[in-house]
């Protein structure tokens, strides 16, 4: 319970708090035993502001077996304190490693603004003149003919969302809810545009760098898109066969899984439906 109750690890799952004592080289009991306790001491509930699961449909097929082959973009509203008004964050995610490549906060959306964002992200990835598709949903900032203009500039193949399906962008989707179920969201709103850009700024830090995720194998977003994860995930196995050779018995069904995550496909024809709730 202590570990559990540790300020870093308070709003966490067991499925996060176990692979970050692994990181750390410290094992000390299975996920099953964490829930085990957790529920004794009536704490099982959902542990920071998440609540339930969301059906998603997914986007049209593409494949993604590195880090820069598919981004996937959207804007979201961030309200202001004063009713009414909202700022708007701009945000581009690598379905790969599902780190955040890019984000702004503007007090408007148009597709100017994302299209200079859209440049300044490859450019800092570093990946002119090399295949990315960028896929988005039909909003009026993603089919303005600037964005267009600019991905025929850039040589990025642009990829838009079926027409009358709402939730044809999943990745961005629940990478937004994500975000707006973190426990120091601020449900009340935002100040001003300075104290926007400061929020998602930290979260954006957090979620690349420490955020463990359940569809990496729980590796961070940053570690996978630097082609980290097979080291730390071979880490993992040493430290968790270690822990199991000194008491064999603890462990009748093996210790967890330690793979490698392979491509990411984004597919409808071959799964209509996905869980989005782990996709961020």
């Amino acid at each position: 319970m202590a570990t559990s109750n540790e300020a870093r690890f308070a709003s966490l799952p067991p499925s996060q708090i176990v692979p970050t004592l692994l990181d750390e080289g410290v094992y000390i009991a299975s996920e099953s035993s964490f829930y085990r306790v957790l529920k004794a001491n009536e704490q099982l509930n959902r542990r920071g502001r998440s609540q339930g699961v969301t059906k998603r449909s997914k986007p049209d097929a593409y494949v993604a077996d590195g880090p820069n082959k598919v981004w996937s973009w959207d804007i979201t509203y961030l309200a202001s304190v004063i009713k009414g008004r909202f700022y708007y964050l701009y945000m581009f995610e690598d379905i790969y490693s599902r780190k955040i490549v890019g984000y702004e906060v503007h007090d408007r959306e148009c597709g100017e603004l994302a299209a200079e964002l859209m440049q300044r992200n490859m450019l800092r990835e570093q990946c002119f003149k090399k295949p990315l598709v960028l896929h988005s949903d039909n909003g009026a900032p993603m089919k303005s003919l600037t964005m267009k203009a600019k991905l025929e500039e850039l040589g990025v193949t642009a990829s838009l969302s079926r027409p009358s399906v709402s939730n044809d962008n999943p990745y961005s989707e629940a990478l937004f809810r994500t975000l707006k179920y973190r426990p120091e969201w601020p449900s009340s709103g935002f100040k001003n545009i300075t104290e926007a850009r400061e929020w998602v700024e930290e979260f954006v830090t957090w979620y690349n760098t420490k955020h463990k995720h359940s569809k990496l194998n729980f590796v961070s977003p940053s570690e996978r898109h630097a082609m980290q994860d097979k080291a730390i995930l071979s880490k993992r196995k040493e430290v968790l066969e270690e822990a199991r050779s000194r008491n064999p018995k603890r462990w009748p069904n093996g210790i967890r899984n330690c793979d490698v995550i392979g491509e990411v496909v984004l597919n409808p024809e071959k799964e209509s439906e996905t869980e989005t709730r782990n996709a961020a």
